[in-house]
């Protein structure tokens, strides 16, 4: 570690003698890409206030490099996988998600997604593994004293080691598939009459026809699909803890869920006290663009730029298809910043500069940016509401398409499909965004009401990190529906009952009618006869 971060460490440990607030250690557990993107954010402030943060990460890491300059601690565990498995295993997934799943109908879809994800969650398995069965890491752990395990729910081990370690939990997380994780693990009651599925790409405004289809998918997730092989999840949890358990017995143990998501965003529906939305926690004011990129920018005079990325995970488009686009870019008046890492497109025109890296907060943040192309990926969704861009969505797996429908939704942007793309269709978005003031209004309307909160969304995302190390817990917010069964949290135990108290009283009651009817007719037969 550098000099520099020794002395900030050294500071920042001495702060928390002189401050009311007492620092704590912190424990991750956490996913790649954005995943890590957006939680490092609220580790890069942990740290600031003084807390000491180790983050668990395996030697085959993608993305998380604990050779970098900085003040987080990175515990790396040593895995029987090669980094190209991992790579290969990427790769193969996301081709099979943009390029041959899309052809399918919905349903099949679903199905080769649920296999795709079991292949990837069953490589977490054997991570969890590496790390929970490797006893020197372990026993170093134990020895440390944790205050906290941060964890992305996306990707379990984080509650098996803060129940190895008998510590609290707190979650992060963006969604999981058809709220699986918010509804059967976090109890958060999501009523399908006017609550969409992820990737349903439905509303909150639904007719008759669109509930029934949004009923449809609540059956699907909540009895069909499964992300992960919960059985095997199952066995590995009880035979590492000693005692029969299952992998959401011990997520329903997390404290705090911090869902990365907002209501400038998201449809509204009911919360619980232990979620709270802390969307746009990374988004930040615009910094200064390096030279040559803002002199490109200025160069664009009243008519501005465009900002163009697919983001860092897909760099293999087409030719053809990377044409289509160069082509349409190339007939718009405004200057465009294309982060593309690929063969330069033959149509490249003049207005167009290829980046394999870009500033996007900032170019996004640049008074001269007229609209945003995006897969819809959540921070990027998020940079633009932040700063009041319009967008056209490219959306191309996974959250995406439903990031970009809820913009779409709200007014802020056009969807384009990625694999019916044509120069036509991306031009004519463009125009539509660039050109028609509602969208621009109706993005500066989201970015004052994102602006518009008591508290800054990190600030809100770390105070209650410290909250539940401050009380080692926070149990009081837990609802009492974590102690009852299905049928008891649906109340059919009550209804029964009722049913059955109804159903004796009316048979008591028609026997005691019959029988008075009987008594009446003999009495009256025999009166009859004297």
């Amino acid at each position: 570690m550098s000099k520099k971060w020794v002395s900030v460490l050294l500071l920042l440990q001495l702060s928390c003698y002189f401050s009311p607030r007492s620092c704590g250690k912190v424990l991750v557990w956490p996913t790649e890409y954005s995943h890590w993107i957006n939680i490092k954010v609220i580790l890069d402030e942990l740290v600031q206030r003084g807390h000491e943060v180790v983050v668990l990460t395996s030697s085959v890491s993608i993305l998380i490099n604990p050779n970098e300059s900085s003040a987080i601690k990175f515990e790396i565990y040593p895995t029987s996988f090669e980094k190209d498995h991992f790579l290969h295993l990427l790769k193969n997934t996301l081709n099979k998600w943009i390029y041959d799943m899309p052809k399918e109908t919905f349903w099949t879809y679903l199905l080769q997604m649920q296999e795709l994800l079991n292949e990837y969650y069953e490589s977490l398995r054997k991570l969890c593994e590496d790390t929970v069965l490797n006893k020197k890491l372990m026993t170093k752990l134990q020895e440390s004293r944790f205050d906290v395990v941060l964890a992305d729910a996306i990707g379990p081990c984080g509650e098996l080691l803060a129940e190895m370690l008998k510590i609290p939990l707190v979650y992060s997380l963006r969604f999981s598939f058809g709220f699986a994780f918010e509804k059967h693990i976090g109890e958060l009651p999501l009523p399908p009459s006017y609550v969409p599925v992820t990737m349903s790409q439905l509303t909150d405004k639904m007719t008759f026809m669109e509930r029934v289809k949004n009923m449809l998918y609540v059956l699907y997730f909540d009895f069909w699909f499964q992300a992960l092989d919960e059985k095997k999840w199952n066995q590995f949890y009880s035979k590492v803890l000693g005692r029969p358990t299952t992998l959401y017995e011990t997520m329903k143990k997390a404290e705090m869920w911090l869902i990365r998501t907002n209501w400038d965003m998201e449809y509204p529906h009911p919360l619980l006290p232990h979620f709270e939305y802390v969307g746009g926690l990374h988004c930040k004011p615009a910094k200064p663009l390096p030279k040559e990129m803002e002199e490109f920018t200025q160069s664009s005079e009243e008519n501005g730029i465009v900002v163009f990325t697919l983001g860092s995970m897909v760099n293999n488009i087409t030719e053809e298809r990377a044409n289509m686009i160069a082509s349409a870019l190339a007939q718009i008046p405004q200057k465009v910043i294309w982060r593309f890492d690929g063969k330069k497109p033959d149509t490249l025109g003049p207005n167009t500069r290829l980046y394999k890296w870009i500033p996007q907060n900032d170019l996004l943040g640049h008074p001269k940016t007229k609209a945003f192309i995006t897969h819809g990926g959540a921070n990027g969704i998020y940079e633009a509401i932040y700063h009041g861009i319009p967008m056209i969505g490219i959306p191309l797996f996974a959250d995406q398409a439903d990031n970009v429908s809820h913009m779409k939704a709200k007014g802020t942007a056009v969807i384009v499909d990625f694999n019916t793309i044509s120069t036509t269709n991306l031009l004519k978005a463009l125009k539509t965004v660039i050109y028609d003031p509602s969208y621009k209004e109706n993005a500066m309307k989201l970015s004052r009401i994102h602006h518009d909160q008591p508290m800054k969304p990190l600030d809100r995302a770390v105070f209650w990190i410290e909250f539940v190390m401050r009380h080692k817990g926070a149990k009081h917010l837990r609802p009492a529906s974590y102690d009852l069964n299905w049928f008891q949290y649906h109340s059919l135990d009550v209804i029964g009952f009722l049913l059955a108290c109804v159903t004796t009283a009316v048979f008591v009651i028609t026997k005691f009618c019959l029988f008075c009817c009987h008594k009446f007719a003999k009495t009256g037969r025999k009166e009859k006869r004297e």
